[in-house]
């Protein structure tokens, strides 16, 4: 599956401003940034991410997943910050 297979899936069923994925082999990276996760726990966040990946991850396609979830300003300070 490729990145922009996963990025486009997502945001086709997630009302995201932004969505990075990278990848090696099936082990992938998500990093999803919306107004969505607003008020949500990481953990939520997370849950939030993976259920429209399910069947990807179910049948194998997608094996380990990363995700990293940040509303709009959560994002801007991590940019900053962080990368």
């Amino acid at each position: 599956m490729q990145n922009s297979e996963v990025a486009d899936l997502l945001k086709g069923t997630m009302a995201l401003d932004e969505v990075i994925v990278t990848s090696e082999g099936t082990h992938y990276k998500v990093i999803a940034v919306g107004d969505v996760f607003d008020g949500m726990s990481k953990v939520k966040r997370q849950q939030a991410v993976y259920g429209p990946l399910m069947e990807r991850i179910t049948d194998g396609t997608l094996h380990a997943l990363t995700i990293k979830a940040f509303t709009p300003v959560e994002w801007q300070r991590e940019k900053m910050f962080n990368l």
